[in-house]
């Protein structure tokens, strides 16, 4: 049995790659925000994408410690520090998406903000995920 489906109304134009709702059951699992910073702690790239993936993988990481997979996570909060830097790298971002979550397709909200406190970050990821 399926534990998340996309709500997708057909009042709203499609949402690519993400959801505009998900739906599911199981033990709710809320991940702080994570950034490009690798095991030892250090910043993998200066490149907004590199720190995109690392971001993910440590999200997934979480996640694969509680139990979950990428199918399980249900909402992704993504802060940019520097959007226009995000377009340019749309490309390898997707990439990078498409390698962790494949179909899959979170809801998912996008922001650009001021700054992070972590002042190498140019990007951090926060997800909920039903485990």
């Amino acid at each position: 049995m399926t534990r998340l489906s996309a709500v997708d109304p057909e009042s709203l134009p499609r949402a690519r790659p993400h959801a505009h709702g998900v739906k599911g059951w199981g033990d709710l699992l809320e991940v702080s925000a994570q950034t490009g910073r690798n095991r030892e702690g250090r910043m993998v790239s200066a490149d907004i994408a590199e720190q995109f993936a690392q971001a993910l993988e440590n999200v997934l990481d979480v996640v694969w410690t509680a139990g979950g997979k990428p199918e399980t996570v249900t909402r992704l909060t993504v802060y940019l520090t520097d959007a226009a830097r995000y377009r340019e790298r749309h490309k390898a971002v997707a990439e990078a998406w498409k390698g962790r979550f494949g179909g899959h397709r979170p809801a998912l909200t996008v922001l650009e903000v001021a700054g992070l406190l972590d002042e190498e970050a140019l990007v951090a990821i926060e997800a909920v995920a039903l485990v």
